[in-house]
């Protein structure tokens, strides 16, 4: 059973971003809608719905080229597409009558083998098939995707008891590797995972906000990254979600379930959208409000709860928030849950009623503590589980604590209570919603869970370490903050090519789990030497960069990079030496040096060119190769995804994409044992041709243009310069010239110094470390 084709029914918001991330990961689709009446173009909502993905903001597709692979339709005349199609997904208006109405029309020409699946968000799966046929029964399985589809890593698959088990596998497999999903296997309940636990986590928030007298600034200070949550925190992910969604859900919730005060809205939130119809982004205003000053800057309102009025608060410091910022996550939410005041008071509330109610649910909207973890992180973004959080915190303390308001512990705490046990998850076990010991069943490959095994951990360094994957395949990962690259990063790839050719192992992964794959050079310390004029050891320290990111090209073993997030600037640079490339879907790569007044210095701007070369024609003229990297490095450009990154030539055609950023390690590993039999160590080229001063003029006139047009300034123009001299292979060489790629990595790094020496270049560096934005000097 291979899903091959699928179709969506209905084209609005989340059924056209569904059918656009079917589109990215490269499986044709067929869009369908409804016919209206006053419309000549019978297929007009759909093509409506696939021209709002392609305008969508985050884009919806990775690439504007695979709306290609939508065909829309009508439900009146293509009705029997439906026949082709080995999946097919319903994400139409949220009412069971019109749900039950579909499916009765589906069933008659779908094929006997397709599955059928349904988006809703609060429709229990098995009344919609109430009335359907066995063998359509048997095909059915929940499909609830998060907005936007392309971002929100959770699917939940809600199977019902007459789901076929073999369904739900397939079905499970092909959301994880092709569309690239974190899949949670949720219960048939109200809310399933995710919206049950987290806008129950919403409303009690509201309720304790109020309570303690914060404002909705400082709570999101306190829910936001520093407890290991989005950084929309609480209160803007409200905004975003819509404020009426949340106040139909938890009315929904409250009706369905029999937890009637858990859900209960506040007077403040009831006004808020029966009153004031402010439902956050949609309308303009929610729990903030975005205005503009007098300069026309926008700026951000919080709404006073007593007043209802908004006010301009400006950047919101909290204390407790202030005093652990700079800690482990650990830390941080220990120091959190324990601080003083009414920050403090509020913190404990709303955690320990997460946790309360995560365990009150566990059993009952999913069989395993993990789903409902991974629910919560790939779903509302968080670091940790609410399980997760309270192993943190000691399972012993928090039931303590639970204990000390009164509450009556569900049985999940009571069996941990009366088993003394400290963690829900300890090595390869955890606990069923019971309390009792099972296996933990990790849903992909975790770097962590490897390094329990200390004779896994080959050799450890502050920033960076080199793990053993097994099967003769080591692993290089970075640590550091946005994985910068200094000195332990790059004695770390060093140490692992030693290590391959001592210890005979077949070959080299270079990737991590963390949040980026890695933003760059230490900015900090490069700008430090270059004011402290320490020369000399600027020009070591770039020949060892250039020597270590072309040693992922040049060893005698084979090498894979397994970019994902931001992959800049060095990282970049490490990539792009590698024999293969195995990117995450959402890789965002890029060459930014001009940014802070600077070019590549770790061989970028050589292997560009270089790529850009190989790729003409014979006979045909070097320009424009030139000219495409001169466009690429002098503009910064970044990927949007890993397909953009190989239109503009980060990704060769033999490297891989991987939708799901999880799977990419295991698959790099996979292509190192592919290519070691019979791996022969490649050599430096000596023979690139160059244009030599030719190229030089060409681009100097180029900037010029640019320069007195508005598009580039002054010191655009000298960067240019700089990059052009190095693309062009120096001064002094004629059209017919041809270099090594040590003599391009040689002009790359004389021009790299000569634009540290400027002050130019050190007012953009110091420019983008306090305001993460570029200097235009």
């Amino acid at each position: 059973m291979k899903i091959r084709k699928a179709a969506v029914i209905g084209a609005g918001v989340m059924g056209a971003a569904i059918a656009a991330q079917l589109a990215n990961a490269g499986i044709p689709v067929t869009l369908l809608d409804i016919v209206l009446p006053d419309q000549p173009d019978r297929n007009f909502l759909a093509k409506a719905g696939i021209q709002r993905a392609l305008k969508a903001s985050p884009a919806a597709f990775m690439d504007p080229a695979r709306a290609a692979l939508i065909t829309p339709g009508n439900l009146e005349d293509d009705l029997g597409k439906l026949k082709d199609a080995d999946w097919i997904l319903e994400a139409i208006i949220e009412k069971l009558d019109a749900k039950r109405d579909l499916w009765a029309r589906v069933e008659g020409v779908a094929k006997k083998t397709a599955i059928i699946s349904s988006n809703s968000s609060g429709i229990p799966m098995h009344l919609q098939i109430e009335g359907r046929g066995e063998d359509f029964q048997r095909r059915f399985v929940g499909a609830h995707f998060f907005n936007p589809p392309r971002y929100l890593h959770l699917l939940e698959v809600i199977p019902t008891p007459k789901t076929d088990p073999e369904v739900l596998r397939t079905f499970s497999e092909f959301a994880d590797h092709t569309l690239g999903k974190g899949v949670v296997v949720a219960n048939d309940v109200p809310g399933f995972v995710a919206n049950r636990i987290g806008v129950y986590g919403i409303i009690r928030a509201m309720r304790h906000m109020e309570r303690t007298g914060l404002t909705p600034d400082e709570v999101d200070q306190l829910t936001g990254p520093a407890l290991g949550r989005a950084k929309s925190a609480t209160f803007r992910t409200a905004d975003l979600s819509g404020l009426d969604i949340i106040y139909h859900v938890a009315n929904d919730l409250g009706k369905a379930t029999p937890e009637d005060e858990d859900f209960s809205l506040t007077d403040t939130f009831r006004r808020l959208v029966e009153e004031k119809k402010w439902l956050g982004d949609k309308t303009g205003s929610g729990f903030y409000k975005k205005t503009k000053d007098e300069r026309r800057k926008t700026k951000i309102l919080s709404l006073n709860l007593d007043t209802l009025e908004y006010e301009d608060r400006g950047k919101v410091s909290v204390p407790a928030v202030e005093a652990v910022k700079s800690q482990p996550l650990a830390q941080r939410v220990k120091a959190l849950y324990n601080a003083e005041g009414k920050e403090g008071d509020f913190l404990r509330g709303v955690m320990n009623d997460g946790f309360w109610y995560a365990a009150k649910m566990a059993g009952v909207v999913s069989g395993r503590l993990q789903d409902i973890d991974n629910a919560l992180k790939w779903g509302f973004g968080w670091e940790e589980g609410p399980f997760e959080t309270m192993d943190t915190l000691g399972v012993q303390t928090v039931i303590a604590n639970l204990e000390a308001e009164g509450r009556t512990l569900p049985p999940l705490l009571q069996s941990m209570k009366e088993s003394g046990r400290e963690r829900f998850y300890q090595g390869e076990e955890t606990v069923t919603p019971t309390g009792e010991p099972t296996k933990y069943e990790a849903p992909y490959f975790i770097l962590t869970d490897l390094k329990k095994d200390a004779t896994k951990l080959v050799k450890k360094r502050a920033g960076a370490s080199v793990v053993d994957l097994g099967d003769g395949v080591l692993l290089v990962e970075w640590h550091a903050k946005m994985n910068a690259l200094g000195e332990d990063q790059l004695r770390a790839v060093q140490d692992a090519h030693k290590l391959v050719q001592e210890m005979g192992f077949a070959g080299l992964v270079l990737g991590n789990q963390g949040e980026n794959f890695s933003a760059g050079a230490n900015l900090p310390l490069v700008l430090a030497q270059a004011q402290a004029e320490e020369w000399d050891e600027l020009d070591s320290a770039i020949k060892q960069f250039q020597q270590v990111t072309t040693s992922m090209r040049f060893s005698p073993h084979p090498t894979v990079a397994a970019p994902f997030g931001l992959a800049l600037g060095g990282g970049c640079e490490f990539s792009i030496h590698a024999d293969r490339i195995v990117a995450s879907a959402e890789t965002y790569m890029g060459l930014v040096e001009v940014g802070v007044g600077l070019i590549p210095g770790g061989g970028g701007t050589k292997e560009m060119l270089l790529r850009f070369t190989d790729q003409l024609q014979p006979g045909q003229p070097l320009l424009p190769a030139v000219q495409r990297a001169f466009e690429l490095i002098g503009t910064a450009k970044v990927s949007t995804s890993a397909l953009d990154a190989r239109k503009l030539g980060f990704l060769r055609d033999h490297d891989t994409v991987v939708m799901n950023k999880n799977r990419i390690i295991e698959e790099a590993k996979r292509q190192v044992l592919a290519l070691a039999p019979g791996y022969v160590q490649p050599t430096p080229r000596q023979d690139i041709p160059v244009m030599g001063d030719a190229a030089i003029a060409a681009v100097k006139l180029a900037l010029y243009g640019m320069t007195e047009g508005g598009y580039a300034t002054k010191y655009d123009a000298e960067v240019g310069t700089q990059l052009a001299r190095v693309l062009s292979g120096g001064t002094g060489n004629n059209r017919n010239a041809k270099v090594s790629e040590g003599h391009l990595l040689d002009l790359e790094r004389e021009a790299f110094l000569t634009l540290l020496g400027k002050k130019g270049t050190q007012d953009r560096i110091a420019h983008m470390l306090k305001t993460g934005k570029p200097l235009r000097n």
